[in-house]
């Protein structure tokens, strides 16, 4: 596992343009105002989980800005928690979060990825961590895509996450039905519907019809 990252927060944007870009060009009704973008701290985004509305959001350098993730995508993620979880119960090779598994990237990034895999390799003691956000680097990041998510935003997910050792990441899109593959940045393969989504040497043996995982989009009564 590579050394978690010490970065110093980057410099505030000098206005809102700035900010919109350097956050991945995502809409402005994701970026949190309160507190304001600059002050925002890990407290911040505890709060902001725990509060009524239950907002997820992630910390950039100071600002909170929300996660998207509507109905459809979530059934998604909790479809991929429940097949990855029972294959990963049954090895005891780590363990599986949810959105709101919090995770610290270096000073100053707090990410919550949709479904992430840690090997217990990585977790100190071999333990579930007892912080609300652990400094960290899951083995598998996956991402199921949100209108609102940019490109732009899912490459510095990316940059971020290989970058403190995390050696596999899925972004699945659910409008077309397919699921890049990436084992560094940029390096990425494309998978679709009737493809076979497997674990590589991260999670060696799991497997998954994607036929079955997009399936759940057209689940009737």
């Amino acid at each position: 596992m590579s050394a978690t990252l010490e970065r110093p927060p980057t410099t505030l944007s000098e206005n809102l343009a700035e900010l919109v870009e350097r956050l991945g060009g995502i809409p402005l009704e994701r970026i949190r105002m309160s507190p304001p973008p600059g002050t925002a701290t890990e407290d911040d985004v505890l709060r902001s989980e725990r509060m009524a509305e239950k907002r997820l959001c992630e910390l950039i350098d100071g600002v909170l800005v929300e996660k998207p993730m509507a109905f459809r995508e979530s059934m998604l993620a909790a479809y991929l928690i429940r097949i990855m979880g029972n294959f990963i119960a049954q090895y005891n090779s780590g363990i599986v979060t949810a959105p709101d598994g919090f995770v610290r990237l270096f000073v100053g990034r707090v990410r919550s990825p949709d479904v992430s895999f840690t090997s217990w390799n990585r977790l100190p003691g071999r333990k579930v961590p007892s912080q609300p956000i652990p400094t960290l680097a899951p083995d598998l990041v996956v991402e199921v895509l949100s209108p609102s998510n940019t490109e732009a935003e899912m490459k510095s997910k990316r940059r971020e996450f290989f970058g403190v050792g995390t050696r596999l990441f899925w972004i699945a899109d659910p409008e077309t039905r397919t699921v890049r593959v990436y084992t560094d940045v940029d390096d990425v393969v494309t998978l679709a519907e009737s493809e076979i989504l497997d674990g590589g040497d991260v999670l060696p043996g799991f497997s998954l019809p994607l036929r079955d995982w997009f399936a759940e989009l057209d689940r009737q009564g």
